[in-house]
């Protein structure tokens, strides 16, 4: 991963998306070349300083999302959300997997007019593409205030590899996207 001190910051953009549960898609997206960080938090609700136990009652409007900074000259904007295709499924609304709720919706928050076009037309292609039987129903929206995720709920994978739900759940994704585990 590159480095993030401040001459470097400059050359970095931030994405944000939800597909499920927040510890799975922060482990996929942390193994991708030119993505310097991965934060889990919320955002999409209208609750200020929302906590876990707030967004997971379904009522804040919030989603468990990823925000990443990536490095636009080793990895595109497009190439990251041609991941975030793969990496859940798109094609269902308030669900992913056992997972349910409107927290664990797809969702790509676009931080420009830039991303929000981008956002627009990987979603056309990845639909025409046949990937999903059922049609795309990921939400394309401008991003609003993103409220980080509990300390605990940072690196989730990283810290707890050995946990149940990272061998049954993460460690299959991340062998379908990345043939490893």
């Amino acid at each position: 991963m590159a480095g993030t001190d401040n001459k470097n910051k400059q050359k970095f953009e931030q994405a944000t998306f939800g597909g499920g549960c927040f510890w799975c898609v922060e482990a996929i997206f942390e193994r991708l070349e030119g993505v310097a960080d991965v934060r889990a938090g919320y955002t999409g609700g209208n609750t200020e300083n929302p906590t876990y136990e707030d967004v997971c009652s379904g009522e804040t409007g919030h989603v468990e999302v990823i925000q990443l900074d990536f490095n636009p000259q080793i990895i595109s904007f497009k190439q990251i959300l041609d991941i975030f295709w793969k990496a859940h499924d798109p094609t269902t609304v308030n669900r992913q997997g056992a997972v349910i709720g409107s927290q664990y919706r797809s969702a790509v928050f676009f931080h420009s007019d830039k991303q929000l076009e981008i956002a627009e037309k990987s979603m056309k292609a990845a639909d025409h593409s046949r990937l999903y039987e059922n049609p795309i129903v990921t939400e394309i929206t401008p991003l609003a205030t993103f409220y980080p995720a509990e300390e605990y709920h940072q690196d989730y994978y990283r810290q707890n590899t050995n946990s149940q739900y990272c061998q049954v759940v993460i460690q299959p994704k991340l062998k379908k996207l990345f043939n490893s585990d």
